[in-house]
């Protein structure tokens, strides 16, 4: 049984006033918090950085929740994986291409935010397979997440 899987069965026991939403339900209401505020929700007001985090916390939370909205964040992860990591740039580990990714997020000034909140996503699921310092902030989301289903 891998850390995922394992990180998936304990959202799910961990049941509460949310009654227990699993990691499904917390990528999915990420993704609706996301959409709403780059379609321009008054309620939710986003930048750079706050639309760079939301799409990589929906990468992490929808890469350990095994539905559709994992597949479009595995598809999200794919473009950059084989333009930074397909030997233009040498020979690329997926740790290298976690920072690169992160930095192209978090550095440049976006006008438009749904590039940083795409870019995002596809790093979110690129921290769940690079392991090491990114494992540890998957590990970090999904303790949140875990904390966040057990209310």
């Amino acid at each position: 049984m891998n850390s995922l899987t394992i990180a998936t069965d304990v959202v799910l026991a961990a049941g509460g006033g949310l009654g227990g939403a699993g990691t499904s339900g917390l990528a999915l209401t990420n993704g609706i918090v996301l959409l709403a505020g780059l379609r321009g929700s008054k309620r939710v007001k986003l930048n750079r950085d706050k639309s760079g985090a939301l799409g990589i916390g929906l990468g992490i939370l929808s890469a350990t929740a095994n539905t559709a909205l994992g597949q479009l964040s595995d598809a999200a992860a794919e473009l950059p994986k084989s333009l930074i990591q397909g030997g233009t740039f040498g020979d690329m580990t997926l740790g290298g291409t976690a920072l690169a990714l992160t930095a192209v997020i978090f550095l440049f000034e976006w006008k438009k935010l749904w590039i940083p909140a795409l870019l995002g996503i596809g790093a979110g699921v690129i921290y769940s397979e690079a392991g090491g310092i990114w494992g540890v902030i998957h590990n970090g989301v999904l303790m949140i997440a875990q904390a966040v289903g057990a209310l």
